[in-house]
């Protein structure tokens, strides 16, 4: 397999951007943009063999650089939320942008998600990378980041993401593709297993407490197949605040989780050594159109985000987000794919 180079246009602020399709033997893809290192497309094949693009995304480079959501992008410098926008480190504190109801989300207002990235095609796949200079929506320090997305010939597609820093830095990298795994319409059918004894509680502006729950008895027990939407619209506090699910689960096991869609068979199992995973049932995704022409809006996908936990600056017991200059931060996680 070797990665395919093709032009993709330009976005509104003129930026060249670049699509890099991999494909293997069995006629499994999937393509990723220089823009913001984004998963615009995964295709494998259903339990009919038909093939099958499991990930939102858009037909334009001007669409990547317009749209909300996030949509397939690599998250950084760190993903998810930073209470008030704001953490201290050895001492001295940092001012983020509050770009999400007074909290930092996913970055800030030009994330990673926001930037070009260089490109290393490889046999199986492409990997990208960028340097993000010290004072870049406010964190400290030249941090250098890279992830690497492959292919393998059993339609597993693996992320790795590295960086290293001159000076202290908060790191916390994600991908948030959205996925639909029969390709379009509501994913409220699709059943869910998360392999996950207890779930992080969120105040009402989705940002971590600090406590951790138990599962049980609860909206958020996953450790057995369910449909997404069986218990979204519960009388829970919890799914209130998220407008469903919008929550960082404590992972028990490597094998973090699997979706499956009993309309196609598809079925992905995400497999991390990452210590949390966000699940989002696409609660806020506003109506829009999206590869093909198609439409998407809330609760047509789920995100699978493997992350540390949110705001882990602020909670002592979380793991920490803090990579160490001269320290290398190296995570992986697997979306692998088959039917049943």
């Amino acid at each position: 397999m070797t990665a395919e180079k093709v032009p993709f246009g330009c976005t509104a602020g003129g930026a060249e951007v670049t699509e890099w399709r991999v494909r293997n033997s069995s006629g499994a893809s999937f393509s990723a943009l220089d823009y913001g290192a984004a998963i615009r497309t995964l295709t494998v094949p259903d339990r009919n063999g038909v093939m099958t693009d499991v990930v939102l995304g858009y037909d334009t480079a001007e669409e990547y650089g317009a749209g909300d959501g996030f949509v397939g992008a690599t998250i950084g410098r760190v993903g998810n939320r930073i209470g008030g926008g704001r953490f201290s480190l050895d001492g001295t504190e940092y001012v983020l942008a509050a770009n999400d109801r007074g909290n930092h989300l996913h970055g800030g207002v030009r994330g990673f998600d926001k930037r070009m990235w260089k490109a290393e095609p490889m046999e199986n796949g492409v990997a990208f990378w960028r340097m993000s200079p010290d004072g870049e929506e406010g964190y400290p320090g030249d941090l250098l980041a890279r992830v690497a997305f492959t292919l393998t010939e059993d339609n597993a597609l693996h992320i790795v993401y590295e960086a290293a820093a001159d000076a202290d830095t908060p790191v916390n990298l994600t991908n948030h593709s959205y996925f639909n795994l029969a390709g379009g319409g509501s994913a409220l059918g699709h059943e869910l297993t998360v392999n996950a004894e207890s779930f992080l509680e969120n105040d009402k502006n989705c940002l971590p407490t600090g406590r951790i729950i138990p599962v049980e008895g609860t909206p958020f027990d996953f450790r057995s197949p369910k449909p997404v939407g069986r218990d979204i619209d519960a009388a829970d506090e919890q799914l209130a605040f998220g407008g469903g699910y919008d929550h960082c689960y404590a992972l028990s096991s490597r094998r973090a989780a699997e979706l499956r869609c009993p309309q196609n068979g598809i079925v992905m199992t995400v497999f991390t050594d990452m210590p949390g995973m966000q699940v989002y049932s696409a609660n806020n995704l506003g109506a829009r159109r999206v590869k093909g022409g198609s439409a998407a809006g809330p609760r047509d996908a789920v995100c699978l985000e493997t992350q540390l936990y949110p705001d882990g600056m602020a909670h002592y017991g979380f793991p920490s987000p803090v990579l160490r200059s001269g320290e290398k931060l190296r995570r992986e996680t697997v979306y692998a794919f088959g039917v049943y």
